[in-house]
């Protein structure tokens, strides 16, 4: 039934599925008054009319609190773990989602690039799907909600889709393989992140490499040097710049823009960092495992466009800052700190505290400070770790403000700053009170 078309409706890419279809997909018990949908949400403040609201528990609270407000805010039909008016009732709402979502993605006929990794997901995510001309969901949107809504709303003509694995607890890069079912994963860089959950590096990789259980894998050099020395076979073909399957050349890490050589092709892309560098090498090495003309890749990557905050060239008083404060773990600190260095004129860095280190957050800290000093940087830090760092070389402030104020005091037309954080330190509020 689930895919003989008898629940299932096209209209001008809009699919509608109906309660029935929902119920069977699920696993649940459909309670009478729902209508078809064609959309989905779990935060009922974004409910539209002709949607599924998924009524997940949340950290404070449970969605199924939620469910008369999302029906009387139009949803057409309720995912809970409790009867009621228009429901689909499940015993376990998140595994019910899980088992919707693989059903959605099982209606996609093309190919599935899946991108996990510690650092540059997002980034890699657009370079991919802009590159091979792939539909994908918007920013960083990589758990299980957003993705079973992205199969849901996945036009069925689509040439192929990338989507982003973000995980932060043992289990989810298993959870999120088997709904997204990928024809082709790419790992983009293994480092410590998150480990309040998976306790170290080993614990990291031991999550991420779930990754790599799809039918074809693509791996980074980087990737392959950590998973190599924690004794995983190396079995994939690889892509960077160096020793690769898939190798890039002549690499300039411009101030305002990346250029290197791909086999016979010159690839120009307007962002700065090795970050976009690798994303694009990413994606021309997809192109050749899936078939496409990497020429054509090239020419799309001219015009990559990445989500706020990472790598984002912003001008302010003839003052270059370079926003990558999107997010932050050790490995992209430092490689951000690598590229700054390579950079000519005056340069400042600004670093905030990067989150759910867990019991190793003070060492690694102190490793980003040590690595600023060997690249001859003194950088400006922020966080409960600023005075140790600083101490290294550098400088501490206390709050946003006070960094506002030292650059002020410092910073000239010319000069070129860079701000690196955790997303929950909001290091981008530098910008906004820059003019203030």
């Amino acid at each position: 039934m689930l895919k003989g078309g008898e629940g299932l409706v096209h209209l001008a890419h809009v699919r509608e599925i109906t309660p029935e279809w929902v119920a069977e997909a699920a696993g649940g018990r459909l309670h009478p008054g729902g209508r078809p949908v064609s959309d989905l949400f779990w935060d009922s403040r974004e409910v539209a009319p002709g949607s599924l609201f998924v009524a997940l528990p949340g950290q404070r609270t449970h969605g199924r609190a939620y469910a008369l407000e999302a029906l009387a805010k139009g949803a057409h039909l309720v995912l809970s773990d409790r009867p009621g008016e228009a429901t689909v009732e499940v015993q376990d709402t998140h595994q019910a989602l899980l088992r919707l979502g693989r059903a959605l993605r099982d209606l996609f006929p093309g190919p599935v690039v899946a991108v996990g990794g510690s650092s540059g997901k997002t980034t890699t995510k657009e370079a991919l799907a802009q590159g091979l001309g792939f539909s994908a969901p918007p920013g960083n949107q990589n758990t299980a909600p957003p993705l079973a809504r992205f199969f849901l709303r996945l036009d069925p003509g689509a040439q192929g889709g990338v989507v982003e694995l973000g995980i932060d607890r043992v289990g989810e890069m298993a959870e999120l393989m088997d709904l997204a079912r990928p024809t082709l994963s790419v790992l983009t860089a293994l480092g410590e992140e998150h480990l309040l959950a998976f306790g170290s590096l080993e614990g990291v990789v031991r999550e991420e490499a779930g990754l790599l259980q799809s039918p074809q894998a693509l791996v980074s050099l980087q990737a392959a040097e950590v998973l190599s020395r924690l004794g995983y076979p190396q079995a994939h073909p690889t892509y960077g710049f160096g020793e690769a399957t898939f190798r890039g050349e002549d690499l300039e890490l411009l101030p305002a823009e990346t250029r290197f050589r791909y086999r016979n092709l010159r690839v120009r892309l307007p962002y700065p960092g090795l970050g976009p560098a690798l994303a694009a090498l990413a994606a021309l090495a997809a192109a050749e495992l899936l078939g496409q003309d990497p020429q054509e890749v090239a020419e799309r990557l001219a015009s990559l466009r990445l989500p706020p905050g990472r790598m984002e060239r912003r001008e302010k008083g003839g003052v270059v800052f370079l926003n990558d404060a999107y997010n932050a773990n050790p490995l992209s600190v430092k490689a951000g700190l690598r590229w700054l260095a390579a950079q000519p004129g005056r340069k400042w860095a600004v670093l905030g505290e990067m989150r759910e280190l867990g019991e190793e957050a003070r060492r690694l800290h102190l490793e980003v400070a040590e690595e600023a000093v060997r690249l001859g940087l003194s950088p400006l830090y922020l966080g409960p770790f600023a005075r140790e760092q600083a101490a290294f070389g550098g400088e501490a402030a206390e709050t946003l403000e006070e960094a506002l104020a030292w650059l002020k005091a410092r910073v000239r037309p010319g000069d070129l700053v860079y701000l690196k954080a955790s997303r929950a330190i909001t290091l981008e509020r530098i910008l906004e009170l820059w003019d203030a």
